[in-house]
């Protein structure tokens, strides 16, 4: 807002209205700002992650010294698999709470939504990605460095996997956010979306690699688990940054996750164009 004085004295003031980008920037600060109030909340993730890293980085080491070969994984792959994984879950919201949005689906807040200058999808996906770069800073690096010093991690000598893992990991927290879209925009045709949430949190943590990679899962499970975006939301990402996969695999990895991203955001888009349709706002 601008403010300029006229002849007879009178302060008016004049609003400057952004471009369509720089408003979407602007939401994204927010988020990031918002999520930083949360210093506590984040200080209790780390905790919460380092703790479950060590239990599992113990566990998968163990497996590796027991089998010799344990899905192609080495000490210190594994290692860079399981702090990877734990650095990347505040950002992703596998275990974080259900949006904001699932709560004005239901309470009808969401009509005000579409009455705002701001496409609905694009301006909560902006929010969530300055939420997500907020974890990374007092989350997602110490979770990852605590592995380095706990267990030397196997990780890129050159500077391409680490520019392309980044990418990786924008289109990963963006596919996470428009999976988790989705799924609060059921909340136009069912009463209560709790149980969507929690299969989608039980199927999307077991089918992203969470708990063991991907790639060790049998023939037929590992079809169907990419046959979804979940591997696109942890696994990828995690090939990517520790350089597990060469160059030219990372590229197509890579496009994997683009391709996750547009059917996500279309099926975004198709359910509010849906739910648009069927909403009905009562009062006055």
């Amino acid at each position: 807002m601008r403010g300029s004085v006229e002849g007879d004295g009178r302060l008016t003031a004049q609003w400057h209205v952004p471009g369509p980008v720089a408003v979407y920037v602007q939401l994204a600060i927010a988020g990031f700002r918002r999520q930083s109030q949360y210093k506590l909340a984040m200080f209790a993730g780390l905790f919460t992650n380092c703790v479950f890293g060590f239990v599992r980085a113990a566990v998968m080491l163990a497996a590796v010294r027991a089998s010799g070969g344990f899905g192609g994984y080495d000490e210190g792959t594994i290692g860079a698999y399981v702090w990877l994984s734990q650095g990347l879950l505040g950002a992703t919201q596998f275990m974080g709470p259900p949006l904001e949005l699932v709560d004005r689906v239901k309470n009808g807040d969401v009509a005000i939504d579409f009455l705002r200058p701001v496409d609905v999808q694009f301006g909560y996906l902006a929010a969530d990605l300055g939420r997500a770069a907020c974890t990374f800073l007092p989350r997602g690096v110490p979770s990852v460095l605590v592995g380095v010093l706990t267990f030397g991690l196997a990780m890129p000598t050159t500077a391409g996997p680490y520019v392309l893992g980044l990418l990786s990991i924008l289109l990963a927290v963006t596919i996470s956010f428009l999976s988790l879209f989705a799924v609060a925009l059921t909340g136009f045709w069912v009463v209560e979306t709790r149980g969507l949430r929690v299969l989608y949190q039980i199927c999307g943590t077991f089918l992203a690699g969470l708990f063991v990679p991907v790639h060790m899962f049998p023939g037929w499970l590992r079809t169907i688990a990419h046959a979804t975006p979940f591997p696109s939301i942890l696994q990828s990402p995690i090939d990517v940054l520790s350089g597990r996969i060469g160059e030219t695999e990372a590229v197509a990895v890579v496009g994997t996750q683009v391709f996750w991203v547009l059917a996500m955001g279309v099926t975004g888009r198709l359910l509010l164009a849906a739910g648009r349709r069927r909403l009905e706002v009562q009062g006055g």
